[in-house]
């Protein structure tokens, strides 16, 4: 019998809607049966190499969390402390990870080095954050707006800010789910047209990206490795900030997302992260169910 091909998750349009939908429902199930006392160590014996080469809070907890209540040994690895901080390729490196461990997380600056992972390793991969995308983050929020609504067909989504990795997998994900998305960003930072689905559509208006919307996302101004540009970019994007003139022109009661960390006061005003309707914490709690229900998809 041939072996089934191994399954890679390093862009969200690596699944098909049907897929995401099948994971998200997944995830529910598992975070109902944590918040019960129940656990499915459905990955007992097996290991999950972490390789963090930038900087992580929740992608680090949650991924070695969820590796452990699978039933998993996490190893994290940073690169300074491998031989890839002396050298070695990645390709060497995914090689013979390979041999040890049973899938590979990575997070690292550009995404042609999680691509040449996958590409060399005979176990899954998972991008846990490139310049270019950032699609266990999309997971955690989809899981968050069908926590709220109920669904996620029928409503109106806007991001407010910067054409990031984030908003490129929420591109992406909104042409696999069929969602009908609006992203405003100062001339210049924004996407190419051709980089954009015909659901998709981008102005630079941030008024006019939040009217009528249920779901507005946002994200920092500069990401890692930008912040010598970032009083630059403060300037851009004045007039950018998330915050209640804004959410005036949305539908009543939209939720707010934000992939965290978040700079108060500049893309989003901190009452909306403090206040008792605010869903950031729920979304930041979601990248560890999702990412249980991730792992068990490719692992299994």
């Amino acid at each position: 019998m041939t072996p089934k091909a191994k399954r890679d998750f390093l862009r969200v349009a690596d699944l098909s809607g049907d897929e995401l939908r099948q994971l998200l429902d997944h995830a529910t199930a598992m975070k109902n049966q944590r918040r019960h006392g129940g656990q499915r160590r459905s990955l007992e014996g097996r290991s999950v190499a972490l390789i963090f080469e930038k900087s992580s809070t929740r992608t680090r907890v949650s991924f070695e969390v969820g590796a452990f209540e699978l039933g998993a040994h996490p190893v994290v690895l940073n690169s300074r402390d491998m031989q890839l901080g002396r050298g070695e390729s990645i390709e060497d490196t995914a090689r013979t990870l390979s041999r040890y461990v049973h899938a590979i997380v990575l997070r690292t600056a550009g995404h042609d080095r999680v691509e040449a992972l996958a590409a060399a390793a005979s176990v899954p991969v998972i991008n846990a954050l490139t310049d270019d995308h950032h699609p266990c983050q999309i997971l955690a929020d989809l899981l968050t707006v069908r926590e709220r609504r109920g669904s996620l067909e029928g409503l109106r989504y806007a991001w407010i800010g910067d054409a990031n990795n984030v908003a490129r997998s929420w591109v992406e994900a909104a042409e696999r789910l069929g969602l009908a998305l609006t992203v405003a960003s100062p001339e210049g930072y924004g996407f190419k047209a051709r980089e954009l689905p015909a659901n998709v559509w981008q102005v630079v208006d941030p008024r006019e990206a939040a009217r009528g919307a249920d779901v507005v996302i946002t994200d920092v101004w500069a990401s890692m490795g930008q912040e010598g540009d970032a009083e630059v970019r403060r300037a851009a994007f004045a007039g950018y900030q998330v915050n209640a003139a804004l959410l005036a022109d949305a539908n009543p009661g939209a939720m707010v997302l934000h992939c965290l960390p978040a700079h108060r006061g500049e893309e989003i005003d901190a009452a909306l992260l403090d206040g008792p309707d605010a869903v950031v914490w729920d979304e930041a709690e979601n990248r560890l169910h999702a990412q249980k229900a991730l792992l068990e998809f490719l692992m299994r």
